[in-house]
């Protein structure tokens, strides 16, 4: 008899994994909100209260695929931020679960400026 049947399954939901990525996107440098995408307008900024936004994920048993939809910050190259979060993602992720991640994908669909960024942290803060 093999541990895995001794000891069980260990299933993490899709839910779980969205978390972890939509967490790690938002710690990300350059990444100003995650988007809603055109369902919800064109670059929604959503607060950290709904991390799942902006995120889909396929897990298997052993590998996911997480899709990001972002909002970047005016002034940042975009290709540089777009290869940080693909690595702070995929690592939360692999860390955190032991998934194998097979892909992140990242799709930005906005940009903020400043003065936009800065009128958003003032209306979360109350």
């Amino acid at each position: 008899m093999t541990d895995e049947l001794q000891q069980g399954l260990v299933r993490i939901s899709d839910d779980v994994v969205a978390t972890i990525a939509g967490l790690a996107a938002l710690e990300t440098p350059g990444v100003a909100a995650m988007s809603g995408g055109i369902s919800e307008g064109l670059a929604k900024r959503l607060s950290g209260r709904n991390v799942q936004k902006g995120v889909s994920v396929e897990v298997g048993q052993v590998e996911a695929a997480i899709d990001l939809r972002v909002v970047v910050q005016y002034g940042i190259p975009i290709h540089e931020v777009g290869m940080r979060l693909q690595d702070n993602v995929r690592e939360a992720v692999q860390n955190m679960t032991g998934l194998r991640v097979v892909e992140v994908n990242v799709k930005v669909e906005g940009v903020a400026f400043k003065d936009e960024a800065e009128a958003e942290d003032v209306h979360r803060v109350k």
